[in-house]
């Protein structure tokens, strides 16, 4: 879009990232809204005082400038002091050659907030603990997948977005019915 620039910002640091780094994307130019009406709070929340909105959006920029959306800041885990894009995991998950679908929600956990739950679909013969160590493999230490629990179906809307807010509420189903 003429006079847009955008970038792709570092989530806790605020600092600019590189090519094929996952940040918040964050826009600037002529479209973009001043604000939102009588709500100062609001608007410093969403917009910097350089006249960059912060899109929520969760995604990264590859050699070419090409930018590509992958998740949403809402949906990001929040494991101690970090932030987990389950996209990513699942990403990973969907490459290995047992797996058909998957999904990475949060679940809730007492010392460190809330860790990395993956809902797999198996297409062929595979472990928890496996599926587990494949992903650890490839990711910091912060983003490993700390549960695991094999399904028949990822609930999806029709447009294929997975929804989430239907397997974190059979996690706190299933929480009640233990209690």
């Amino acid at each position: 879009m003429p006079n847009t620039e955008c970038k792709v910002m570092d989530i806790d640091l605020g600092t600019e990232l590189g090519p094929d780094e996952w940040g918040e994307l964050w826009i600037r130019g002529p479209q973009v809204m001043k604000g939102y009406l009588n709500r100062p709070d609001a608007t410093d929340a969403m917009i910097t005082s350089d006249g960059w909105l912060r899109t929520g959006d969760i995604g990264y920029a590859d050699a070419d400038g090409d930018f590509y959306i992958v998740d949403r800041l809402k949906e990001l885990i929040k494991y101690k002091a970090y932030q987990v894009a389950p996209a990513e995991l699942e990403a990973l998950l969907m490459s290995h050659p047992a797996v058909a679908d998957a999904a990475v929600t949060p679940y809730q956990d007492e010392a460190c907030g809330e860790i990395p739950k993956a809902w797999v679909v198996l297409k062929d013969e595979a472990s928890a603990d496996e599926l587990m160590a494949f992903v650890a493999s490839r990711v910091a230490p912060y983003k490993k997948i700390r549960r695991l629990e094999f399904t028949d179906q990822i609930p999806k809307s029709a447009s294929g977005k997975i929804l989430r807010r239907q397997l974190v509420e059979r996690d706190r189903v299933a929480l009640v019915a233990r209690a």
